[in-house]
C-alpha cells in the first residue's frame, strides 16, 4: 500500500466519531430527531456469530435477487476491491436504545445501529468508504456516498467465491412466493431473527445477513499500518436515526 487514501473516500469528523463510538457500550450517540430530549445510547455490543471467508474476497450487499428479474436469479454481489486475509471473522452488532411513546404505549426503541466484521484486534485509526471491484474512483465526486442498495432493508457479509450457493435460498424464496408457494426460508435464524445465516460446506464459507437501510455505506477501519481491522455498516448514521447535535 502507498499509505494514502483518496480524500473523497475518507470519513468526515462526525462519521469517524460515530463509527468509533457506536461500539462502546454506554455511549450517548445523540438524540432522537423527533424528540431532542431523549438520548440514543449504546445498550450493548454482542457477538452474533462468525463468518467464514476462505477466499479473502468479501461481498457486502443485499442477498436478494433484483425484484425486476422475472426469474429471480442470483445477481452479481458488490464485492469489495480490498482483499482480506482468508479466515474466520467475528461478526458483532451494536444495539442502541432510544425510548419513545406511541399511541399510549412505551417502547425502548432497541435496534441494531451498526454491525462490524472484526478482521484484526489492532486499533482503528481511520475510516474510509469501501470501493467495490466495479467502482471507478474517478467517477466519485466529493460528498458522494457509495455502497449497496436494498429495497428489502437487508444486507449481508459473504464469501464471494460461494455467492451463488449462499444466496440461492433467497432466490428460491422469491420464486416460490411468486408462484404462490408459501415456505420458510432455508436459513438459520440468529438472535431471534435479527440475523440469518446460510453456509456452503463445499467452500467452507458463510453468508450472514443484517438489517440495512435501502442505501448503505460500507466502511473500512484501518490501523496505523494501513491494514484493515474492521468492515462496518452503520444504519445509525442515517439522519432519521439520530441527531448528533447533542453528542458532539
Amino acid at each position: 500500500m502507498d499509505g494514502t487514501t483518496d480524500a473523497r473516500l475518507v470519513a468526515g469528523p462526525q462519521e469517524s466519531w460515530y463509527l468509533h463510538a457506536v461500539f462502546k457500550e454506554g455511549t450517548r450517540l445523540g438524540t432522537l430527531p423527533r424528540d431532542p430530549l431523549t438520548f440514543v445510547e449504546v445498550a450493548e455490543v454482542v457477538e452474533v456469530t462468525t463468518v467464514r471467508v476462505p477466499s479473502g474476497r468479501l461481498i457486502v450487499d443485499s442477498p436478494w435477487p433484483e425484484d425486476t428479474d422475472p426469474d429471480f436469479k442470483t445477481r452479481a454481489g458488490r464485492e469489495l476491491a480490498e482483499r482480506l486475509p482468508p479466515g474466520v471473522y467475528r461478526l458483532e452488532a451494536a444495539w442502541t436504545t432510544g425510548p419513545y411513546e406511541f399511541m399510549g404505549e412505551d417502547f425502548d426503541g432497541r435496534e441494531v445501529a451498526a454491525v462490524r466484521l472484526c478482521v484484526s484486534p489492532e486499533q482503528v485509526v481511520s475510516w474510509e468508504m469501501a470501493l467495490s471491484v466495479s467502482d471507478d474512483i474517478e467517477q466519485i465526486r466529493p460528498g458522494d456516498r457509495i455502497g449497496f442498495n436494498s429495497e428489502t432493508n437487508m444486507g449481508c457479509f459473504a464469501d464471494a467465491t460461494a455467492w451463488s450457493t449462499l444466496t440461492e435460498t433467497f432466490c428460491k424464496f422469491w420464486r416460490d412466493s411468486s408462484a404462490g408457494r408459501s415456505a420458510p426460508r432455508e436459513t438459520e435464524s440468529l438472535l431471534g431473527g435479527w440475523f440469518e445465516r446460510t453456509s456452503d460446506e463445499s467452500h467452507r464459507a458463510d453468508l450472514v445477513t443484517f438489517c440495512a437501510e435501502s442505501s448503505a455505506v460500507v466502511w473500512l477501519g484501518r490501523t496505523q499500518s494501513r491494514e484493515i481491522a474492521a468492515v462496518v455498516v452503520a444504519d445509525g448514521l442515517h439522519p432519521h436515526a439520530v441527531s448528533f447535535s447533542s453528542a458532539l
